[in-house]
């Protein structure tokens, strides 16, 4: 096993724990929690507040594209490890209804072909406890070949 950063970077399953880790700290910014992660698959809930809503009360297109993002990003490395520079390549969106502004947004993520160089995954959006779908995503990944994937990490975490 590699570490990168402190994260191993394996070509096998990673904890939901250890991605949730790594989402931290790379990317402080989120809002997105990873609830679960495996069998090609994750589930992550984005918190709904004042500051994600637009105009007419509704939750914003960008908390559901990122939360659709982090979804197939913690679904890929729970199959490959942490290998950060696995970058999307492609997200495209439907927006199908309006989602509740007082329920967290959660994204449902199936991998549905991953291979060495590109993974493809399908994300179904939800207001938490609501059945019907708000919006699904399609979205692409790059997996960076071996020799490029770096030992290190942006935020100044010690190299392995």
């Amino acid at each position: 096993m590699v570490l990168t950063g402190g994260f191993p970077q394996t070509r096998g399953m990673t904890t939901q724990q250890e991605i949730a880790a790594f989402i931290s700290a790379e990317f402080p910014q989120t809002r997105v929690k990873i609830l679960e992660v495996g069998d090609r698959a994750a589930t992550v809930a984005h918190e709904v507040g004042v500051a994600e809503l637009r105009p007419g009360g509704t939750v914003s297109g960008p908390v559901l594209m990122a939360t659709a993002d982090v979804a197939l990003y913690a679904a890929i490395l729970g199959e490959i490890g942490i290998v950060p520079l696995t970058v999307t390549t492609s997200l495209s969106f439907n927006f199908m209804r309006k989602p509740s502004k007082d329920r967290r947004i959660l994204g449902v993520c199936k991998l549905l072909k991953l291979g060495r160089t590109l993974v493809v995954g399908e994300v179904s959006l939800y207001s938490e406890g609501l059945p019907e779908l708000v919006a699904h995503a399609v979205g692409t990944y790059a997996i960076p070949p071996a020799d490029e994937r770096g030992t290190g990490t942006s935020r100044g975490l010690p190299n392995r």
